[in-house]
Parts: structure tokens; C-alpha cells; sequence
């Protein structure tokens, strides 16, 4: 009997990386995080039932709607705005904890961490950077994310109460910002934050409570920058990820981020 021909090492090790991924997909911890991902290999047909159900049963795929439309998750329709917007918010998430080791909101303390920060620490500079241009085109995505929403009118129901959502995650977005304004202790902050603060006060009924509470004083100080710190690293963050929690759910339950139905 003649011998077979040794496949080429390039083949065997296709063949080896192909039976160690299904070994890998049939194994049980494999299986209990991607439970429905089995479905189609063991037998079941690719119908419209069955890919409900991969969606349904998959605590990954969960947040997609189970229908989309196809021109829906076209890159030139969408422009990934809202998945930017969100990589965003991550990322300033995590330069925000790596500036925080570094940062003590005093007005004593404030801009000398800065300076040091930028000076003294092992890639200061660029985290720090990076947080400040991130904030900026968070601003920016979100808004051009809504512009898109609006001018697709993908407000109109049923997606109504998300596009309320929408607006409230822009203004907390514009809050984040403007409370990181303070931070820094320089003179630039302080004016600016002045200038919005004041402009608070003007608020009908109860400027002057308003003012009060975001100065923490009767002028901008110590407990203006513990007060705005706050804000930006523990309130505004957990407000909106709750309110993203809820755009994501609406966005699925609404049947994706297509135009108006």
C-alpha cells in the first residue's frame, strides 16, 4: 500500500488550532458563558427562531437588538458615534484613576500635584494629556451622536424617551467636563469657573442657594475644589453610567439605532 503524503506543517497546524478551538467551545466553562453558541453545531437550522435565541440566551450578544436593519450597522451611517462616545468614556475612566494617585484636592496642593505630575511621574504628562484631549472629544462625539440621531430621525417613536436619555447623557457629559475644569487650580480654571458660577447665581427663585452650594463658600476656595472634585470623580460618573445603562437597554429594546420604524 502506497504511503499517504504528509500534509505541510502549515495544514497540521491549522488542523491543531481547529481541534483545540473546538475542544476550547465544547468545554463546559466555555459553554456557561457562551451558553446558545453550541446551537447551530448541534444541529439546529439557521432560522429567524433560532437566532433570537443565540441573542436572547447570550449575556454578550444580549445587548443587540435581535433584528437590525442592515443599513443600520453600516459604519457610513452610524459613524460609530455612540461606541466612540463610549470608548471615551473609558478611557477617561482610566486616566482619571491613574491621575487620582497622584492628585490631592487642596487649594494648597492642587496645581503643585499637577505640575508634578507633569514634571516628576513616569508618563504624567501623556496620561494626563490623554484625559484632557478624551474629555474634549467626548464633548464632541456625543453631540455629533445626537446631531446624527436627529437629522436620521431615529427621535421618533418609539424611541422617544431614548432620545430624552440622550439629552440628559449630553448635559451630564457637558458637567463632567466643565467640573474637571477646576481641578488643575491654575488661573484659567479659576476664572472660568468664576464666570460660571456667576452666571449660576442669575438662576431665577434660587441663584443664590445654587451658587452657594457649587462654591461651597460666598467665593471660589478650598471647599470649592473638594465640592467640584467630588462631582467629577464619584457623582457625575455614577449618574451616568446609569443613564447609559438605560440608553443601551432602550436601544435594544427599541429595536436597535435605525431610522423612525
Amino acid at each position: 500500500m502506497a504511503k499517504q503524503p504528509r500534509p505541510p506543517a502549515s495544514e497540521r497546524a491549522k488542523q491543531a488550532a481547529s481541534q483545540m478551538m473546538s475542544g476550547m467551545q465544547g468545554s463546559q466553562a466555555w459553554s456557561s458563558i457562551f451558553r446558545p453558541g453550541s446551537i447551530f453545531r448541534k444541529g439546529y437550522s439557521d432560522s429567524p427562531r433560532n437566532r433570537s435565541y443565540v441573542i436572547m440566551n447570550s449575556v454578550l450578544y444580549h445587548l443587540h437588538p435581535v433584528k437590525v436593519k442592515r443599513h443600520a450597522v453600516k459604519v457610513s451611517y452610524t459613524l460609530c458615534l455612540g461606541g466612540l462616545s463610549f470608548f471615551l468614556f473609558i478611557l477617561l475612566t482610566v486616566t482619571g484613576i491613574f491621575l487620582m494617585f497622584f492628585y490631592r484636592p487642596t487649594a494648597a496642593q492642587a496645581w503643585d500635584d499637577i505640575y508634578t505630575l507633569q514634571t516628576s511621574v513616569a508618563f504624567g504628562l501623556l496620561v494626563r494629556n490623554m484625559h484632557r484631549w478624551a474629555a474634549h472629544l467626548m464633548v464632541i462625539t456625543v453631540f455629533l451622536h445626537m446631531a446624527r440621531v436627529f437629522y436620521h430621525g431615529a427621535y421618533k417613536p418609539p424611541r422617544e424617551f431614548n432620545w430624552v436619555i440622550g439629552v440628559i447623557l449630553l448635559t451630564l457629559t457637558l458637567l463632567l467636563s466643565f467640573t474637571g475644569y477646576l481641578l488643575p487650580w491654575d488661573q484659567l480654571a479659576l476664572w472660568a469657573v468664576t464666570v460660571g458660577t456667576n452666571m449660576m447665581g442669575f438662576t431665577p427663585v434660587f441663584g443664590d442657594q445654587v451658587r452657594f452650594v457649587l462654591l461651597g463658600s460666598v467665593e471660589i476656595g478650598t471647599d470649592t475644589l473638594l465640592r467640584w472634585y467630588v462631582l467629577h470623580v464619584l457623582m457625575l460618573p455614577f449618574v451616568i453610567v446609569i443613564f447609559m445603562a438605560i440608553h443601551f437597554w432602550r436601544v435594544r429594546k427599541d429595536g436597535g439605532i435605525s431610522g423612525p420604524l
